[in-house]
């Protein structure tokens, strides 16, 4: 019989750490605590195979479950010594989702499940406390109405408030028992009103429910998105963990509360979280109540007056330190826990390894490598390469003014500015305008998960340092500053209130997620600094990586920074942007609207100069390192005007003839020009511009030479190669006029002549291609379009459609597609290396700065990638855990 159950607690597991693809995440932690002897309520978890029957057999469960679970509700029952739907002293359990990669926020939860109109009384009485019970209650109703039965949480909460209102009631914790008891009566009757039947008080019927409830939240909206934003399949399906509950809000010696052993943040090696006393864990999180600090100094540095837990219980903080010291050392790695403290006694309800920032990331990283807890090996593959585009956002400038108008916890590092939005359906339609926005909220649900995704930065005046808000958008590096309880929020009118100020949807703010200050307007940024443990984790990475890392950049601003970001050459410079640069369009246009060769000529050698000048710049900030210059690509109608009124501005400019230049116009469109008249058929069709371009690389190359004293090699690169026939008549004129050159400066002039793969015919034909090129560069964006048959221009209309519905695994034009244009590429390594063995090899389309693609070109063994310059450091990080990945670990 399938083993679908899996029990944990009193010092033993049926489970282990290792086990988390079966277990998820929460369960197989859940099991590992339990196995080294920690304070671990009892459970069980139902595993992530029962998730995947359960879709795949028309949402019904295995045969054997139900005596499985009937089984492992008797073992909680004997180690907690109490009895599951009991009326003298009952069993409760919570319900929760655990997958096996963290999703925090984006699954269902139910508490206190085993209450109903009998088992509350019995409980009020073991426990002594009817307040509590019925608080205990009343939540479960709220709970499990708004998972289960579908009855949103809003009705509960405006009939407590009401409720509160008119009693001048400010507080829960004010409310007595038979408060709890009328309001009990009220959510009830609400569900029957809502639902047209009770709700249910039969506890295995609620059991069965919230298992079903779990397993349904894997398809909700909100999972389904943040699956797609973090590259989640969702064959992996979640598992469910029932546990016996313990109780914080059993009075002042009870409490709850959320930990971080290293601050999430920073990376500071102390302790970081929140506590509530008499309250439960939800409560933490809400932020309907403000958290209280774990340790003194935290208390201190936050300007607290209310009591620390290491103050308040010494004993349980001593406790609870020792197993966070316990847990890190054990994982090896920084952890985020849950407990419980029930009437003085400690319980531990999760440990997982804690979401953190990149700067956190890295300080932890290095500090855990030098502590000798990791090897330097781990300390790289342990950070994200794509998390560090967290690090290489604007920051405020010190010396900018700053409006202070707000002041709020620093949830999530970074600055941000934009537009207020007061709902995340408008900030997602605002980002598709291409408008920048801030998310104001009074705090975020996972319902707001698209929002923030689109926002370049959240602000909640409730929550503390471990909302939702912080921790989700901490784990996509947005800026967020929470709790700015100064801030009054009114959404009906779309106004965000301070003082005696108010600000509508649309105003300018800056928000500071690194101080929790909320700014008026916009305010100067700087750009960050890349150093310290960013510098150590790149040295390392640098050490182990095999393949090089150049950049794209043809301008001298993008040259510099890829030189900062630590880019070792550049791999595609597009001579064409440098074509639309001030008057030189003229120019351009000018030889495209000549009659004849010589016309054409006459207008290259007005830009001739333009050219020289930029690659001179170019070369001489890369400093010898190897550049690759992309001759003229783009069809020439790119460089035109196409509307009558720009066609007679131009005509005017250019002392043209108007119509002239509208035939010109008109006899250069084409229908598809993407597979039209461009690349090296326009070296083919007008040899002269090649010739220029080549002479202006050339000039240049000798004169930085001379200039900086280290001699420039340019890779010269004809695009859209499809025959080695092209390639080798024009690599005969480039020859031709690299001789020229020396001969005219009397100059020693090394280079190379190679070509873009980005044809299928390219691909196939590679081997005879090597014999003439010295390199490859595969354009992998263009190799993309033709191996799909799709335009990229056009595709985001419906490869959103093939990544929902699991046709693709992710958009082609992001992650390299291995199966098909991998294929390609593996293809086209292989053939050209067999006629020429040293032959260059690198890619330089968008992929080159995808972790995932990086971690392909170093399978087929590519010499470099190339990327945008900001994506560099990202390169650099991925090609190094890619090396390592394939190496033996090493043991420094």
């Amino acid at each position: 019989m399938t083993k679908w159950v899996y029990s944990f607690g009193a010092g033993a597991a049926d489970g282990a750490s290792d086990m988390r693809d079966l277990l998820g995440g929460k369960g197989a932690n859940l099991a590992e605590m339990s196995n080294l002897g920690l304070p671990v309520p009892p459970g069980f978890t139902i595993s992530t195979q029962v998730c995947t029957h359960y879709y795949d057999n028309g949402e019904s469960y295995p045969g054997e479950l139900d005596i499985q679970v009937g089984e492992a509700i008797a073992a909680i029952e004997q180690v907690a010594g109490k009895r599951f739907g009991s009326t003298d002293d009952p069993l409760l359990v919570s319900v929760r989702s655990g997958g096996r990669a963290s999703m925090p926020g984006m699954m269902d939860t139910v508490l206190n499940l085993g209450l109903n109109d009998a088992t509350v009384a019995g409980l009020a009485e073991v426990s002594g406390d009817k307040r509590f019970a019925y608080d205990s209650y009343r939540r479960f109703i709220q709970m499990f109405s708004d998972v289960v039965l579908g009855v949103d949480h809003h009705h509960f909460e405006e009939i407590l408030e009401l409720y509160k209102e008119e009693r001048s009631l400010h507080l829960d914790t004010d409310l007595t028992a038979e408060d709890w008891e009328k309001l009990i009566a009220a959510y009830k009757q609400r569900v029957e009103e809502e639902l047209g039947r009770p709700f249910p008080q039969d506890v295995k019927q609620q059991l069965w429910g919230a298992i079903g409830a779990v397993f349904g939240s894997w398809m909700n909206q909100r999972a389904i998105t943040y699956r797609r934003l973090h590259d989640i399949p969702a064959s992996w399906g979640t598992a469910v963990n029932v546990q016996a509950m313990v109780f914080g809000n059993m009075g002042d010696d009870s409490a709850t509360g959320v930990a971080f052993t290293r601050n999430p943040s920073t990376g500071e090696r102390a302790l970081y979280g929140e506590f509530l006393v008499n309250a439960q864990g939800e409560d933490v999180v809400a932020g309907i109540r403000t958290p209280q600090d774990l340790t003194e100094t935290a208390r201190i540095e936050a300007g607290s007056d209310k009591p620390s837990l290491e103050a308040l219980m010494p004993r349980t903080f001593g406790e609870f330190t020792a197993i966070c010291d316990k847990l890190e050392q054990h994982y090896r790695d920084m952890q985020d826990l849950e407990f419980t403290v029930e009437r003085g006694t400690l319980y531990m309800l999760q440990t997982r390894s804690g979401k953190r920032t990149a700067k956190a990331a890295l300080k932890i990283a290095v500090d855990m490598a030098e502590e000798g807890l990791i090897t330097r090996d781990e300390a790289v593959t342990r950070i994200d390469p794509a998390s560090l585009d967290q690090l290489l956002h604007p920051m405020i400038d010190p010396d900018a003014e700053r409006k202070v108008i707000g002041q709020g916890l620093p949830a999530s590092p970074g600055a941000a500015q934009g537009e207020i939005v007061f709902s995340s359906d408008e900030a997602e339609r605002l980002k598709a305008e291409g408008r920048a926005v801030i998310l104001v909220r009074v705090e975020t649900s996972p319902e707001d998960i698209h929002g923030m995704h689109a926002a370049e930065g959240i602000l909640t005046t409730r929550g503390g340092m471990t909302s939702h808000a912080a921790v989700v958008a901490r784990g996509m590096g947005k800026p967020c500053v929470s709790g700015a309880g100064a801030l009054r929020i009114d959404y009906n009118n779309a106004v965000m209130r301070v003082a005696d100020r108010s600000f509508t949807a649309g105003d300018i703010i800056t928000i500071d997620g690194s101080t929790g200050q909320v700014l008026d307007g916009r305010v100067d940024m700087l750009q960050p600094e890349l150093s310290g443990d960013f510098a150590t984790i790149m040295e390392w990475a640098d050490a182990r990586r095999r393949m090089g890392v150049r950049a794209n950049a043809e301008t001298p601003t993008d040259a510099r920074a890829a030189r900062e970001f630590g880019a070792e050459g550049i791999g595609l410079s597009r001579t064409e942007h440098m074509f639309f640069e001030g008057d030189r369009i003229n120019a351009v246009r000018e030889m495209i609207l000549a009659d004849n060769e010589a016309g054409r000529r006459a207008a290259l050698a007005k830009i001739l100069p333009m050219q020289r000048d930029d690659f001179v710049e170019l070369f001489t900030i890369m400093a010898g390192l190897p550049v690759t210059v992309r001759l003229l690509d783009p069809p020439l109608h790119e460089f035109l005007p196409h509307e009558d009124e720009e066609i007679a501005a131009v005509a005017d400019a250019l002392g043209a003839d108007a119509d002239k230049l509208a035939g010109r116009v008109l006899a250069l469109k084409e229908l598809n020009p993407m597979l039209g008249h461009r690349g090296c058929r326009l070296g083919i069709s007008y040899p002269e511009i090649y010739e220029m371009q080549a002479q202006a690389i050339f000039e240049a190359a000798v004169a930085a030479g001379k200039a900086t004293g280290k001699p420039v090699t340019p890779e010269v690169m004809i695009p859209l190669i499809a025959t080695r026939a092209e390639l080798d008549v024009l690599k005969m004129r480039v020859d031709g006029v690299a001789e020229q050159v020396r001969e005219e400066t009397g100059a020693e002039l090394a280079y190379q002549v190679g070509t873009m793969i980005e044809l299928p015919r390219a691909v196939l034909r590679a081997e005879e291609i090597a014999e003439t090129a010295e390199f490859f560069s595969f354009g992998t964006n263009d190799l993309t379009q033709t191996c799909f048959g799709i335009s990229r221009d056009d595709a985001a209309s419906f490869l959103g459609d093939y990544v929902e519905k699991n046709l693709i695994e992710a958009d082609p034009f992001v992650t390299i597609d291995i199966e098909g244009v991998g294929e390609l590429v593996a293809l086209g390594v292989e053939r050209g290396r067999k006629s020429r063995p040293d032959i260059k090899l690198g890619i330089c389309g968008e992929h080159g700065g995808d972790p995932a693609s990086v971690r392909f070109c170093e399978s087929v063994g590519l010499d470099y990638v190339s990327c945008s310059p900001y994506r560099v450091p990202i390169a650099r990080l991925a090609a190094a855990q890619a090396a390592i990945a394939g190496e033996t670990p090493s043991t420094d």
